[in-house]
């Protein structure tokens, strides 16, 4: 019986911390999309640090230069994933909540 225990115990601390988890790997995601730097390294001007995905795409269709086609592949596949954990993320809250108020309030 404390080995089911430990287990729930261990359940529950992954499910409180599994958002805070995913901020961070989502974050780290975005740290690694330099698409901006690209841009202005090839003398592309940009308005702010977030390129669209419109831009970066019409970029990669439009450039004859490999490399850069293939950093900017890079920073897209960034990108996606950043977004792929930033839903993780959001999706995980609900069941942060629930199992917060399951443990702590019964």
């Amino acid at each position: 019986m404390d080995s089911l225990d430990a287990y729930n115990d261990y359940t529950a601390i992954f499910l409180l911390l599994s958002p805070l988890f995913f901020y961070i790997v989502a974050v780290s995601f975005r740290l690694l999309d330099n698409s901006a730097l690209l841009f202005l390294q090839k003398e592309i001007l940009v308005d702010s640090s977030n390129v669209s995905l419109g831009a970066i795409k019409s970029q990669i269709d439009s450039s004859a230069d490999s490399d850069f086609k293939s950093k900017l592949k890079r920073a897209l596949l960034y990108r996606k994933l950043h977004r792929v954990f930033i839903i993780l993320m959001i999706a995980s809250l609900p069941v942060t909540v629930v199992t917060y108020f399951t443990l702590f309030y019964t």
